[in-house]
């Protein structure tokens, strides 16, 4: 866009300029809104937007230009911020989904775990009773040998 500026309008290269961000999309309706700027004329949108304020009408081009890269240099840090807000929030979603997926396994194992300890607690209650019907049985016998004896 600094190839299409006339000379007097040079002087806001300080300002946030988007020519090293080719894959930016606003380069080429930040370019048009110059050239309607140098040519006198501002663009509709900002006739009905608080983009410029009331006072817009009365500042030259030049300090249009600036205001609009400054405006446009603030939205970007702000998309740049929230983009990597983003970025963290996904990474810690990403992160969550892990944990969770490992949580999930381990509940499973956990489960089977449990399944297998229910099995063997009911076998060991099943032999348990037949060792505790054969103790009886076994008593109610050395009772009866012992009636015998005497």
């Amino acid at each position: 866009s600094s190839k299409i500026r006339s000379p007097e309008v040079q002087s806001a290269d300080d300002v946030a300029v988007l020519e090293d961000r080719i894959d930016f999309s606003l380069a080429k309706t930040i370019s048009k809104i110059e050239e309607k700027v140098e040519k006198g004329s501002l663009p509709d949108c900002l006739h009905h937007d608080d983009i410029i304020p009331n006072v817009g009408n009365q500042i030259g081009a030049e300090a249009q230009i600036r205001f609009l890269k400054a405006k446009l240099r603030v939205t970007q840090e702000e998309l740049d911020s929230i983009v990597s807000e983003c970025r963290k929030k996904d990474d810690e979603n990403q992160n969550l989904k892990s944990r969770l997926k490992d949580m999930e396994e381990e509940n499973t194992r956990l489960q089977r775990t449990i399944s297998m300890q229910r099995s063997q607690t009911e076998k060991y209650k099943v032999l348990s009773q037949e060792a505790n019907k054969k103790s009886e049985e076994l008593q109610q016998e050395v009772i009866a040998l012992e009636k015998v004896l005497q």
